[in-house]
């Protein structure tokens, strides 16, 4: 069939049997929300229908207004958000709820998708810098106000697109020194952080010496590096005192065990590394795993999904799994690079970017490798809004992929 031709049938292959299996590993946890699971997948389906008969031109004429549309969405929170699980982040109409956060994500990389494909777009000269960051920043700030850590970490996707498009790896850089600092502080004295710090800069400067001789704002520029980093070594504990104490066990899970929080935040992961580890090579078989069975984990249906695959599908089946998310990011990846248009390049490159940031951390927070952050697997947690609006982010690249096969140009 010649209009088929176009359709990327591994792609859409993928999206498919992630979400079946889905369903079936909600259903051995609760049969309920199973079938509530699969009549979300299908209005996913219906909505994707519609996206494959819409005009590509829609995705970008409408960007700026479906952008602010999910951030006026998410400032309607604080006056009419509900609040679930201890975070204002839901809408409920009856017994429906809505997380806004999800499609505000699909507002910014049209936006984001938009702006970049102006002929006029460098990100050398600062404006376009600036506004760039700025169209990722308003909806990351309203995040961070709620506040929802775990989303807020995703905007991250974001930078990742703008790298392709030329954004400097400092910026990385300075993101991953200020972290590994502020995390290292915690379990260390920040007093042989500082000294460690000193001796980094001390080693900088030596190896650099002709460059920065003589110039005022090299080393102005070390010097308030050196000093920030010293103040947030030292803030570092005194910070993690400030958060609330769910948050701050979440945290200190990481250095002192899951057994040490048994009783409170480090529930969930004692039971989840002990369904994942329980299943063995095989699983225990569908709906035969004790912990999956005994609603040991709370949450299991969502964020903490994947301890079921482990447990009842085993190593086996972990594995296979990890497989099909990384070869269908890696695919999204693949397509985004092949794209002719600038829109489609930056859009795919945002979409597989936020798969990525979402997998990698879930499949962390399960394994005690990151702290609980409430982060949904892709496809594959239970949630309308989060189901609907991953698949309307992967309808809408497959149809721009699409589009971009079958054009002339």
């Amino acid at each position: 069939m010649k209009w088929a031709e176009g359709i990327d049938k591994l792609g859409i292959g993928l999206y498919i049997l992630l979400c079946v299996f889905a369903i079936v590993n909600i259903n051995s946890v609760d049969a309920g929300l199973g079938k509530k699971q699969m009549i979300f997948f299908g209005i996913s389906c219906f909505v994707g229908l519609i996206i494959f008969f819409m005009r590509t031109k829609f995705f970008e004429n409408m960007s700026a207004i479906i952008y602010v549309g999910g951030v006026l969405l998410l400032v309607g929170l604080f006056p009419f958000g509900t609040e679930i699980l201890g975070q204002k982040n839901w809408y409920k109409f009856g017994g429906f709820t809505m997380q806004p956060v999800e499609f505000a994500k699909i507002g910014t990389a049209l936006m984001l998708a938009n702006y970049v494909s102006n002929p006029d777009f460098n990100l050398k000269n600062r404006k376009v810098l600036y506004t760039s960051l700025a169209i990722v920043a308003i909806p990351g700030v309203v995040v961070l106000m709620i506040p929802d850590v775990g989303s807020l970490l995703v905007f991250f996707a974001f930078l990742m697109a703008l790298y392709r498009e030329g954004l400097s790896g400092w910026l990385f850089g300075v993101i991953f020194i200020f972290a590994a600092v502020f995390l290292v502080s915690i379990a260390v004295n920040p007093l042989y952080v500082v000294i460690a710090i000193l001796i980094i800069a001390a080693i900088f400067v030596f190896l650099n010496f002709y460059s920065i001789q003589g110039n005022v704002m090299y080393i102005i520029a070390i010097v308030l590096t050196v000093g920030v980093l010293s103040a947030l070594s030292y803030g570092s504990p005194y910070i993690l005192t400030k958060l609330p104490k769910h948050q701050r066990e979440r945290v200190e899970v990481l250095y002192k065990g899951e057994k040490a929080f048994r009783d409170t935040s480090g529930y969930n992961l004692l039971y989840s590394k002990t369904a994942i580890g329980s299943g063995g090579l095989t699983g225990k078989g569908y709906k035969q795993g004790s912990v999956t069975q005994g609603k040991f984990v709370p949450e299991q249906e969502t964020d903490y999904i994947f301890c079921t695959v482990g447990e009842e599908w085993g190593f086996l089946g972990s594995t296979i799994l990890i497989l099909c998310y990384a070869i269908f990011i890696g695919r999204i990846y693949y397509l985004a690079e092949q794209q002719k248009s600038t829109f489609n390049r930056v859009f795919g490159y945002c979409f597989a970017s936020i798969l990525l940031i979402h997998f990698a951390i879930n499949l962390g927070m399960v394994m005690g490798l990151f702290p609980t952050v409430g982060i949904p697997l892709p496809f594959f947690s239970y949630g309308g809004s989060s189901l609907l609006a991953f698949s309307i982010m992967t309808f809408i690249f497959f149809k721009l992929n699409y589009a971009d096969k079958n054009s002339l140009v």
